[in-house]
């Protein structure tokens, strides 16, 4: 019974999401452009054919090149549209106002924030954090990226992301998981990690476990000089790198964070979600995150907001730090609007 309440909320939610970005803009600018009023059967029909495909995409694996433009791209596109239409809608009920010019204004935003959106979707920035500790008395420095989305985003993307690395000098490389997100990708893209003469350690992020065969996927990540660290943690010298999965229950995250404290050492926790922050953060030193893209598309981060308190950036709480990164990588839509794709240099120095 709980399992058809599930299925039963989940197509409810694909619904009426569907009708609000693939739908509704079009129903609005027609509105306002042609003054005309879309037939509310027509918009029904259209709004279950696409829920459909989206549906079917999401839960058969399906890799269907069109269908993937088509949901993700056009995700990002109704998202931006919803909000401008429903601006100039609001508008158009004052009198002194034109809505056939508001409909036409809104299509020209809507075309000029979508290509800067899909402009920096498609780039990659890179930043430096110095931090300092009595923990630390050999100075290190290191890469951290997050959520690549490989699949969703091409290998030439990677390629991006590799270039932006490799302007620095460092000691190791840490993946915050969302490393793939289709089980279209060809697990042979990851080659490209092998070009670092450095040591590379991942945990699993949430989309991991959504591609066919994951366990499998898993099993040979470790032969792309990739280590999979696994619940456990490992020695860096003066830090005690622990990492953490995703596919746990937060209560069980805490306690092996616990369980792998080295009070001598610089404990540095990798975990993909920021969800345990509050809890351990007494006892970390460096918390590093992922996951919420800082909401990606405005003003989408102020719904993340919502579930995740830290959503972005540099966070300190005593001697305690954590960093949520934006990710390396946009998830669906290869659109960025108020956010950027990241790559973090960290430099560790002793105090």
């Amino acid at each position: 019974m709980n399992k058809i309440l599930q299925n039963s909320l989940f197509y409810v939610v694909v619904f009426c999401v569907t009708y609000f970005i693939y739908v509704y803009p079009f129903e609005i600018l027609n509105e306002l452009i042609f003054n005309e009023i879309v037939n509310r059967r027509v918009s029904f029909y259209y709004t279950i054919i696409i829920s459909i495909l989206i549906i079917f995409y999401f839960r058969s694996y399906a890799s269907l090149k069109p269908l993937r433009i088509f949901i993700y791209e056009g995700m990002g596109i109704g998202f931006i549209s919803f909000w401008v239409v429903t601006i100039a809608y609001f508008l158009s009920k004052f009198s002194f106002l034109n809505a056939y010019n508001l409909g036409i204004t809104a299509l020209f935003i809507i075309l000029l924030i979508s290509l800067i959106s899909f402009y920096y979707g498609n780039k990659v920035f890179s930043k430096e954090i110095n931090i300092s500790s009595n923990k630390i008395k050999e100075n290190k420095s290191f890469i951290f990226i997050s959520d690549l989305h490989l699949g969703s985003n091409s290998v030439k993307h990677l390629q991006k992301i590799i270039k932006e690395i490799n302007k620095y000098k460092f000691d190791f490389i840490l993946i915050g998981g969302d490393l793939v997100d289709s089980s279209s990708i060809n697990i042979n893209s990851l080659k490209h990690f092998k070009e670092f003469q450095c040591p590379i350690y991942f945990v699993t992020g949430n989309h991991e476990y959504y591609i066919k065969n994951s366990k499998e996927f898993l099993s040979q990540i470790n032969n792309y000089n990739i280590n999979y660290i696994s619940n456990n943690s490992i020695n860096l010298n003066d830090i005690n790198l622990i990492c953490i999965d995703d596919n746990i229950s937060k209560n069980q995250q805490i306690e092996i964070t616990n369980n792998h404290l080295k009070q001598n050492k610089y404990n540095l926790l990798l975990i993909h979600k920021p969800a345990i922050w509050l809890d351990i953060r007494e006892k970390i030193d460096l918390m590093l995150s992922g996951h919420t893209h800082n909401g990606q598309i405005f003003p989408f981060n102020y719904f993340v907001r919502i579930q995740f308190k830290f959503k972005y950036n540099l966070h300190k709480f005593r001697n305690s730090l954590l960093y949520v990164s934006s990710g390396s990588g946009p998830w669906g839509p290869k659109m960025r609007l108020g956010t950027f794709n990241e790559v973090i240099l960290f430099k560790l120095s002793t105090n």
